[in-house]
Order: structure tokens, then C-alpha cells, then sequence
């Protein structure tokens, strides 16, 4: 009979609380085994509209949920926000920013970062979007590009008044609709001596369509959103170089733009202390219970685990569904193994793959049935409220989603920058 080796009292620490890493501690709560999990910002993060956040339609509270109010009533979880900085497997000890930290189990949920492919030019001038700050950054840019535009030159207002999403995936679908939505209904409201027809959104992708990993229907309905609403889809086309200006394209034309925004792809966050042969494409490999390679005590979760399944031959996909179950999965199997039970494998079941790109315009792919249109509108909003975590925040964010529809605008536009630090 296949168990875990973990006992009743025992200390489990996650590291990160996104999807995962939160849903394993949930998984646990008031169950006879201490957890902490660790993380480096005090709060969750709702990563699927993050691009909300960089478009000033939704404020950052409304989709950042802090873990200590999280926890208030999980007696046997605890939080330490710290960064980790190093595993010692042989110590079962983790190093972080503030000290060292011990562990009888350890769960690694640290999920991913942008990925720039090596890279160095775009990783320091390119906009990324991973977190809450990056999205405000990303905010901060884009709105202080106009109030800019006022006393800029013609050359620099051409650079000012190109926004570059590079990678048409979920992400630069999803960004570049709302971009174009802020550029059509409420950016001329806002600057009326600004002509916003030299404003262009301009969606990068080095493949042949957008949303690469969606059917045909998805695609083109996705290509037809994106004319429709004005934004310049460029396919079979990506970056060689930015230097903060000007983009460079692997067919020799450039783009002056001071607004580059990488959505391109992500990696694993990788923390060192594990040997190499346990990492493969930059995540650690582990068994169909999540145990990492050559350890009983070391578990991987969601975008940083690599799985092999007869289904997924590859590993699975990174996104939040697999995050999600995973850990429930995880969580119900420590679970069983301290009530002496045997243990189950994990195996994912694709629940289908939906981006909206703008006011009743999204694709939904389901593996029984494929729609787009307003339907699919609907359906991708009532998901995404669903899997908020408050109530609260769900009210809110409905309310924001509202006036929006009926109003065509939002009064969310705060420029929030330092005074020493160059935006």
C-alpha cells in the first residue's frame, strides 16, 4: 500500500502562495500537522486579471487577498514573509532572507517568472507582468506616456504613442483588448488635445496566429476581435533587440516605442540546493503523487512541476487548474497517509482553455463544445468570479465590471509614482 511518509505533528513548509502553494495549506486546515507557508509579498495575487490592474480597470486590492487575513482562522497555519534563498536537503533546512528555517516535509510551489530567453537588452527595458507591482508599473507607464505626450517633441510622441505587447498568448490577447478599449472609449474623454488616432496597439507573435494553443475557431474569432477593436496584429514576427526606444523585428524593421510590454513566456523559479538531474525544462521533476526525484520529504506543485502521465507525455500545462488540483490532490493525500490509507495518483483531465478580449468578445474552448461571442463573454466573466476568494472582493470586482459595461469607463487612473525613482 503507496503512502507518504508523513506523520501527525509533523512541520510542512510551502513556498509560495499562489495557486498552489494556497490551496495545499486550505487543503489542510485544522488537520493534525503544522504548516507554514512562506512567500515573499504578504499576499495572494489573482495572476488571470493582473492585466485588468495594467489597464486601470480594476484597483489591486481587489484581486490581492493577504494571506495573515487569510489564515486568521487556520489555527495549525502560519505565514513568514521572507524570500528563500537556498534548500540543504541533507539539513532539511531552508536559508531565506531572514534566516534559516527548518522543515520535516517541504512543498515547493514557487511557480514562474517571465521568461526573456536569455535575453539581458529586454529583461532590463521590457515591461513583464507577473505581479501586482509589475501591473501597476505597467499602469504608471502607460497613463504618464500621455500626460507626457503634452510637452514632447514629434519624435518622442511617436515613441510615446506606440504600445508593444509582445506575445499573442492569453495574456497579449487580453492586454492588447483592453488597451484598445481604454484607447476608443475613455483615453480621449481624458486628453481631448490628444488626437488618439496616432495611438497604436501593436501585438507581436512569432507564430502564425494568436492564442497558439487554442482551436482554429478560437484563433480566428480571436484575429476578428482583435481588427475589429483596432489593434495592429502582427504574426510571424518577433523581437531581436529593445534598448528602451527602439524595437528591433527578425525581419530588420523597427518600432520607436518607450511602452514594450513581454508576454511572451514564463519559466520556472527555480531555488537552488536541488541537484540538476531532479530539473527538466526548468522544473523539478516529481512521481504521479508529486514527490520530488530521490526524496520521500520534497514535493512540487503546479507551474513548477514536471509530471509525466500517459496523457501528458511532456508535463502538464502551467496554468491554474492543474495548480489547483494538484494540491488538492497533495492535500488529501497527507491527509489519508496519517489516517493510515493508501494514496492516489494525479492525472489531469483538460477542463478547456477561454481569453476575452474585450466587451463581448471572448473564445471559450471546453473539450465537448467550442463557442465564442457574447456567450463566451459571459461565461469567461462568471468563472473569474467564481474563483475570487471573498466575497467581498467578488462584489467589488462584479461592481467595477458593471459600471464599466454601462458606463464605457472607470475612475481607477491613479498615476502612483516615487519621487526618486524614475517611472
Amino acid at each position: 500500500m503507496e503512502q507518504l511518509s508523513i506523520k501527525e505533528g509533523e512541520r510542512l513548509v510551502i513556498i509560495g502562495g499562489g495557486f498552489a502553494g494556497l490551496q495545499l495549506a486550505k487543503s489542510l486546515k485544522n488537520k493534525a500537522i503544522k504548516v507554514i507557508l512562506i512567500d515573499k509579498i504578504n499576499h495572494h495575487q489573482f495572476q488571470p486579471l493582473l492585466y485588468q490592474v495594467a489597464s486601470a480597470r480594476l484597483e489591486p486590492a481587489s484581486i490581492s487577498f493577504p494571506f495573515r487575513k487569510i489564515f486568521q482562522k487556520y489555527p495549525n497555519v502560519d505565514f513568514q514573509m521572507t524570500e528563500v534563498l537556498g534548500i540543504y536537503p541533507e539539513d532539511n533546512q531552508l536559508l531565506t532572507t531572514y534566516g534559516k528555517i527548518s522543515y520535516d516535509h517541504l512543498v515547493i510551489a514557487s511557480g514562474c517568472t517571465t521568461n526573456f530567453f536569455g535575453n539581458v537588452e529586454m529583461s532590463k527595458n521590457a515591461l513583464s507582468m507577473k505581479t501586482t507591482l509589475e501591473a501597476i508599473k505597467i499602469r504608471n507607464r502607460i497613463l504618464l506616456s500621455f500626460e507626457k505626450e503634452t510637452f514632447a517633441s514629434d519624435e518622442e510622441k511617436e515613441a510615446l504613442n506606440n504600445i508593444v505587447i509582445v506575445g499573442a498568448g492569453p495574456t497579449g490577447v487580453e492586454l492588447s483588448g483592453a488597451f484598445a478599449e481604454l484607447k476608443n472609449n475613455i483615453l480621449p474623454k481624458d486628453y481631448p488635445n490628444i488626437d488618439f488616432k496616432n495611438l497604436k496597439i501593436i501585438l507581436l507573435e512569432g507564430s502564425k496566429s494568436p492564442l497558439n494553443n487554442m482551436s482554429v475557431e478560437a484563433k480566428t474569432a480571436a484575429s476578428r476581435y482583435l481588427l475589429e477593436l483596432g489593434v495592429e496584429l502582427r504574426t510571424e514576427k518577433f523581437i531581436t533587440s529593445y534598448d528602451g526606444s527602439i524595437a528591433t523585428l527578425n525581419d530588420g524593421t523597427t518600432i520607436p516605442t518607450k511602452n514594450l510590454i513581454w508576454a511572451a513566456g514564463v519559466t520556472g523559479n527555480i531555488i537552488q540546493g536541488i541537484d540538476n538531474k531532479c530539473i527538466n525544462r526548468n522544473r523539478y521533476i516529481v512521481d504521479r503523487y508529486n514527490r520530488l526525484r530521490d526524496f520521500s520529504n520534497i514535493y512540487a506543485l503546479g507551474d513548477i512541476a514536471y509530471m509525466e502521465t500517459s496523457l501528458y507525455p511532456n508535463g502538464h500545462p502551467q496554468v491554474a487548474n492543474v495548480a489547483i488540483n494538484q494540491a488538492k490532490n497533495l492535500g488529501n493525500n497527507i491527509i489519508r497517509s496519517m489516517n493510515g490509507k493508501s494514496i492516489r495518483e494525479y492525472e489531469y483531465y483538460d477542463l478547456g482553455l477561454m481569453a476575452t478580449i474585450g466587451k463581448h468578445k471572448a473564445v471559450v474552448d471546453l473539450p465537448f463544445v467550442k463557442f465564442h461571442g457574447i456567450v463566451a463573454w459571459y461565461v469567461w466573466m462568471l468563472l473569474h468570479l467564481m474563483l475570487i476568494l471573498s466575497v467581498r472582493n467578488k462584489l467589488i470586482v462584479f461592481f467595477n465590471w458593471a459600471w464599466s459595461y454601462i458606463t464605457k469607463d472607470t475612475s481607477l487612473r491613479l498615476i502612483l509614482t516615487s519621487d526618486k525613482k524614475k517611472v
